[in-house]
């Protein structure tokens, strides 16, 4: 009998943000070591939040560059989260994550 992974909500939300900042879908299942249907599942399951996207930090000044702040305001946040799922993976696997070497 195969027995069922259990993934916490927060690992779940971060597998739907990644999606949701642009990465593909199938990108995401594979660099967690998951199924496409599980991502499309949390995505249908997840209570929808308002889509202001990046309302609360509006960029000032002209279209071009505000487009610009907000699409590297969303890299960050999606470098942010895949930081912290691979911070998490080293934990499980029980491998120390490398830290940068001060010079």
């Amino acid at each position: 009998m195969k027995t069922r992974k259990r993934y916490t909500d927060e690992f779940k939300n971060q597998a739907v943000e990644l999606s949701e900042l642009g990465k593909p879908v199938a990108e995401v299942a594979s660099d967690l070591g998951i199924s496409t249907d599980l991502i499309y599942r949390w995505k249908r399951e997840r209570p929808q939040l308002a889509q202001g996207g990046s309302a609360g930090q509006r960029a000032v000044g002209e279209a071009a560059g505000a487009d610009e702040l907000r699409k590297l305001r969303r890299e960050v946040t999606q470098l942010k989260i895949e930081n912290d799922i691979l911070r998490k993976a080293a934990v499980i696997l029980g491998t120390a994550p490398h830290r940068k070497c001060a010079k």
